[in-house]
């Protein structure tokens, strides 16, 4: 993802948390420079090499999110660019679908597959009937199964290795439960997109079959400390089906708990199941008070680290039902990004995901302005949507 163009450690993260402050502030100077010399360099739009967080898509959406004339011709190019890229992996994506073959990673997932291009679409509301092409795509990848060697998976599983390549190692691929690269991320973009009143047949069955899936995989820690999922699963895994317990796990929004429960609980939410969005909240409320858990914390970025965690707690406590944990947890959490962020050496890297941009831009953002931000920044991380998708 590195480079001018790249939202998760190039210069486009550093041109989002420079239009989302410019929005707050009326001050436009140093995203108009980031967005010259962005513009120094041809940008890439081929199909195969990029994605949200790569290339034409991500350029798209941070145009998008600023909202600004003086962007907005550029803004339309690059929507041609996308409808393009989009029309051009869904009928790939769809082709395989019909020969019931696994996936790669890329084809779906949220920084280099059709996840993320179609929560482009809901971001930017440009293409509707493109954006439902997507979500009956994603649809299909929950619902209809398919198979490696003699063992029938979920549509969504990979050949792939965690690495997002193949594996001689693992030559029967695996299933990724993750937000970032595995299931949470369609599950988390098809309840987005229902919330803002963009539904397609299926796709609401579609959440209640792997919202159980993802509650029956959770498994409890031992002694007492909440419930865990594994980042991934073998073939063998799946075919002996949820292990008794669970072993704690780093905490993340890319693979961990915080990501998967957030998902868990829009899926509940968009299929109005108050005892599944309970479950969800619970997992996470067991997540963050479990101090064994956050300690494997190490650092404060968006992708591994403490500004993931925050996100996503203030989002899920903002939409917690009245008897949830959550609310009360959240200045703790808060405290604890607080201080990391403080005692944590200085980082120059760029980026959204891995660099000091997603930790400025949540560091700089409070509680409120997060979950009321009418740019809607975070649909890139698939916690939440612009207001105004908001019926």
């Amino acid at each position: 993802m590195t480079g001018l163009h790249a939202l998760g450690d190039g210069l486009a993260g550093t041109l989002l948390r420079e239009v989302v402050v410019a929005r707050r502030t009326g001050r436009w100077d140093r995203a108009d420079a980031t967005l010259r010399a962005m513009a120094r360099k041809p940008i890439a739009s081929h199909p195969d090499q990029v994605g949200l967080y790569r290339g034409a898509p991500a350029a798209a959406y941070v145009l998008h999110t600023a909202d600004r004339p003086a962007y907005r011709a550029q803004a339309d190019r690059l929507d041609q660019a996308v409808t393009r890229i989009v029309e051009q992996r869904l009928t790939a994506a769809e082709r395989r679908l019909d020969d019931g073959v696994p996936p790669r990673m890329r084809e779906y997932d949220l920084i280099s597959g059709l996840t993320g291009l179609t929560a482009l679409l809901l971001h930017t509301g440009s293409s509707p009937d493109l954006l439902h092409r997507g979500l009956a795509y994603l649809t299909r990848l929950l619902t209809e199964p398919t198979s490696t060697g003699d063992a029938e998976v979920p549509g969504w599983w990979t050949t792939d290795s965690p690495r997002g390549v193949p594996d001689l190692a693992m030559l029967g691929g695996h299933g990724n439960f993750g937000l970032a690269h595995g299931v949470a991320g369609p599950v988390a973009l098809l309840a987005l997109a229902a919330h803002a009143g963009h539904v397609v047949p299926g796709q609401l069955e579609a959440l209640r079959h792997t919202g159980a899936l993802l509650t029956g995989w959770a498994r409890p820690i031992p002694d007492g400390a909440g419930h865990a999922w594994p980042a991934h699963v073998t073939p063998d895994q799946w075919t002996a089906g949820p292990p008794p317990a669970a072993r704690r796990t780093r905490p993340s929004w890319c693979y961990g708990t915080p990501g998967i429960a957030r998902a868990l609980q829009l899926a509940a939410r968009a299929t109005d199941e108050q005892d599944l969005q309970r479950h969800a909240e619970m997992i996470l409320a067991g997540c963050l008070s479990d101090h064994a858990q956050p300690d494997q914390i190490t650092d404060a970025t968006v992708c591994h680290g403490w500004a993931g965690v925050i996100l996503v707690a203030r989002h899920a406590a903002a939409d917690a039902l009245p008897d949830s944990d959550l609310p009360a947890l959240l200045s703790d959490v808060e405290e604890q990004f607080d201080r990391t962020v403080h005692d944590e050496p200085a980082t120059y890297a760029r980026g959204l995901l891995t660099g000091h941009d997603g930790v400025i831009l949540a560091t700089e953002t409070t509680p409120a302005t997060t979950i009321s931000d009418p740019a809607g920044w975070q649909t890139c991380l698939l916690l939440d949507t612009p207001r105004s998708l908001t019926p």
